[in-house]
């Protein structure tokens, strides 16, 4: 007869037997393992459940601690702990989580079955598919907006070429947002082993999240708004700090530029062009024989110099770093990595070795602090001669065979674990050594920092991108739901590489995608070897123009982009928006027609389309909106079909908008003393941060910044420019003040009391754009109702009327 096999059933916590209040926590002892309840301020909640001797408290996620005691009830049959944003009951003879509004709405509720479970080592919660509910955000995931009937795993995966379908991709960011019935809540599921995520797939009874192995970790978070609920994840995970200002410039890459000539002939090609741009990035054809620290003695015998000539042609350099270590004596990181001892190695003490880039490689344990010292000390020779910018790439980690062995041991600060606990936090702990390596060295000045491999909480030591992409229509616009997910996932700088990294694009994809990579957070051109050229002059001169136009777009912004960045660096918020942001509860925008759509911030909407398209189908939200080129207004909540030729993406700003923006110029190194200040006027009121520091610098953390508040008063046609706080001595000398959409068209303007002349600027055009360019349009409509005037920039309270 065969033998029977005993196949573990799945085991729920099952019955409270006691509970008790330790400090700030709730412990729960059942009769199949232990609970944990912990709030972190009123609207977040954190559950653990074991069932081992003791909870498991490391995280690399996490960086906030308890700091709020709620109120509990026991009643008969269940525990019920409230504050004044959520009510959490814990039933006690089948112990059970749920979250409910203060009035008694079920906000995300156990399924009552089965809970907490586990199979094995497997732990899963099963949480009640709500009435109409969608799911959204999961980080770096494809896929549509709403993630509702589908299913997803966390194991991070170097994906060369990835189709739009592919899962899993480079990063793992296990958060998501839950919406319903006009109420939000997040959920952070903090486990870095594989994990998975089903949010109704092949099922309608239960979405569930579960792990391979470890603690059912996981924080709840509720607020009135999705935004709200990405600063409470936020606040957890930590947020980014400032990047430099050339960092959000235009960056070129290609894989690779070399020798030093062709890097030379490439910056001196954008100034001769006209065209704004800010960094090079070198690929790893920089290196000798792909070994990171060194430099090619053939193609780049003088990186000093070269750095020096970019520098005074007002170019950054980024530079690749791959985690390989090439074994080879004689190699001078390899053998100081060797005496140190900083390499993760297997259970019997020997170093892993993997095949990539140099051949066979050992690779840093960045779960070490001595190997993260190590990792600073290998950056002296780049910062020496000006490297500021540092791209981490290969980091899941890759290698050939794409077969790593999970029996390898990493420190975890002390605490041993293996490849299935760290794989999915080692590109993390690789970006983030490779900052603190930066920021050290650098004293005082931002580095820019780039990483393909992630996990929650990399926000605050690297910009993402969404690696080895392909040139076709159907990934351009997958990358822009990329970047919208991952901001809804903490992740505000983030980005593609415009054109595709894989393949030949075509002159008409090429000036779509630079047009919708220009308004995004990231903004890097890249291209693989053996591939056509992928410059923004290698497509025709009719695209050349179409990328100088948007590329001079991009520069104008910096105003209103660095502004962003810094309310990231302060509240989470992402830079480019989903627009679940704002206008969570129109279920039109998850629409499989408008999901790619996003804001820019607050006020500018982008609806990417293809580039094979010359009609487009664009769903604006609630409120007024002004055409970006010929300032036409359209209603919100409408179906639009607008023209969308190669020369123009469809762009629209929301009326009430404020803008600053400013001259176009080379490089974010050129000095500017003008501020020009769009206004789209109508019936919202609205409000704008506009900040500026040093661009390059952490003085700003210690209060050297100049912010002032923007305040456009609809009803009282008055705008405010708040007094500017801060220590930092604004350059700006200048403001000219661009009234879209101004109705009654008065004569003149009151600015603090005295009255000036209205300019009529009937050919206001592209937001400003100081000359037009007959390939972006060949009959540009002229805008109507929009007025000018310039004044003096002062930093006490302007306030103008009209």
């Amino acid at each position: 007869m065969p033998r029977k096999i005993n196949t573990p059933l799945s085991k729920s916590l099952g019955t409270l037997i006691r509970w008790e209040k330790d400090n700030n926590a709730i412990l729960g002892q059942t009769t199949y393992g232990k609970f944990r309840v912990e709030f972190y301020t009123e609207g977040i909640v954190r559950i653990s459940t074991t069932q081992a001797e003791a909870f498991e408290d490391f995280s690399y996620a996490v960086i906030a601690t308890p700091a709020f005691q709620p109120t509990i009830d026991e009643l008969e049959d269940v525990l019920e702990i409230k504050t004044s944003k959520v009510l959490l009951r814990i039933t006690k003879k089948a112990v059970r989580f749920g979250f409910y509004t203060l009035d008694n709405q079920p906000i995300n509720e156990d399924d009552s079955a089965f809970g907490t479970s586990w199979n094995g080592e497997q732990v899963t919660t099963y949480k009640k598919l709500q009435t109409g509910e969608r799911f959204i955000g999961l980080g770096e995931k494809t896929g549509p907006l709403d993630r509702k009937g589908n299913g997803y795993q966390n194991w991070n995966t170097d994906s060369f070429a990835y189709s739009p379908g592919s899962d899993p991709l480079y990063c793992s960011i296990p958060f998501y947002i839950g919406v319903h019935n006009g109420l939000a809540y997040g959920i952070f599921f903090d486990n870095s082993h594989k994990s998975f995520f089903n949010f109704g797939a092949s099922n309608n009874r239960f979405a569930s999240f579960s792990a391979d192995a470890g603690e059912m970790n996981y924080y709840f978070m509720h607020g009135s708004t999705v935004g709200e609920i990405i600063q409470q994840y936020t606040h957890l995970t930590g947020r980014m700090e400032m990047p430099p200002l050339w960092s959000i410039g235009y960056q070129q890459c290609r894989y690779s530029y070399y020798p030093d000539k062709e890097v030379l002939n490439l910056a001196r090609t954008f100034r001769e062009k006209d065209i704004p741009a800010d960094t090079i990035v070198f690929d790893i054809h920089y290196m000798d024989q792909y070994k990171i620290f060194t430099w090619s003695k053939r193609d780049f015998s003088d990186p000093k110099e070269l750095l020096a000539q970019l520098q005074q042609m007002g170019f950054h350099v980024v530079v690749m770093c791959d985690p390989g270590i090439k074994v080879e004596e004689g190699y001078d990181t390899y053998e100081k990595g060797m005496r140190e001892d900083v390499f993760i190695k297997y259970q019997d003490g020997t170093n892993y070795t993997g095949q990539v880039w140099p051949g066979w490689c050992h690779f840093p344990d960045f779960t070490n602090p001595k190997t993260r010292l190590w990792w600073q000390k290998q950056f002296n020779d780049y910062v020496s001669i000006g490297v500021e910018g540092f791209w981490n790439d290969m980091n899941e980690i890759a290698t050939w065979g794409q077969m790593i062995p999970e029996n390898i041991e990493l420190d975890f600060e002390g605490n041993k674990a293996s490849m299935r606990t760290g794989r999915n936090i080692y590109g993390m702990q690789m970006a983030r050594s490779t900052y603190e390596a930066a920021k050290a060295l650098l004293k005082g000045k931002r580095p820019f920092n780039l990483t393909r491999s992630g996990y929650a909480g990399v926000q605050r030591y690297s910009a993402v991108w969404t690696g080895d992409n392909v040139a076709y229509d159907e990934h351009m616009l997958l990358g822009v739901r990329l970047v919208n997910s991952m901001g809804l996932s903490g992740i505000a700088f983030a980005g593609y590489d415009v054109g595709g990294f894989v393949g030949d694009a075509n002159s008409k994809l090429f000036a779509r995608w630079i047009s919708i990579g220009a308004l995004s957070p990231f903004f890097r051109g890249h291209s693989m070897i053996n591939s056509r050229d992928s410059e923004p002059w290698a497509y025709g001169e009719e695209v050349e123009q179409i990328s100088r136009n948007y590329i001079k777009f991009r520069y104008q912004l910096l105003p209103y982009l660095y502004s962003l960045f810094y309310d990231a660096s302060v509240t989470g918020m992402p830079v480019q928006r989903s627009l679940a942001i704002d206008y969570t509860h129109d279920w039109k925008i998850y629409d499989g027609q408008f999901h790619n759509q996003y804001l820019l911030g607050p006020s500018i909407l982008v609806a990417p389309a293809e580039s094979t398209k010359d009609f487009v189908k664009v769903y604006l939200p609630e409120g007024e909106w002004y055409s970006l080129y010929n300032g036409q207004k359209y209603s919100g909540h409408t179906e639009n079909v607008v023209e969308c030729p190669v020369q123009r993406l469809p762009v629209f700003v929301k009326s009430g908008a404020l803008i600053p923006m400013k001259p176009v110029l080379a490089s974010t190194k050129e000095g500017n003393d003008q501020l020009i200040l769009h206004i789209y006027t109508g019936k919202q009121s609205s409000s704008f941060l506009f900040y500026e520091d040093d661009g390059g610098t952490f003085r700003y953390q210690q209060g050297e910044y100049a912010k002032r508040q923007l305040e456009y008063i609809a009803h009282e046609r008055m705008l405010i420019l708040g007094a500017t706080e801060g220590s930092y001595i604004s350059p700006l000398r200048k403001l000219k003040v661009v009234l879209h959409g101004l109705e009654g068209s008065p004569a003149q303007v009151d600015v603090n009391g005295s009255p000036l002349a209205l300019i009529n600027d009937i050919n206001q055009f592209f937001m400003g754009l100081e000359k037009f360019d007959p390939f972006f349009d060949p009959e540009p409509a002229p805008q109507e109702n929009v007025h000018s005037f310039e004044t003096e920039y002062l930093p006490g309270q302007i306030t103008i009327r009209w």
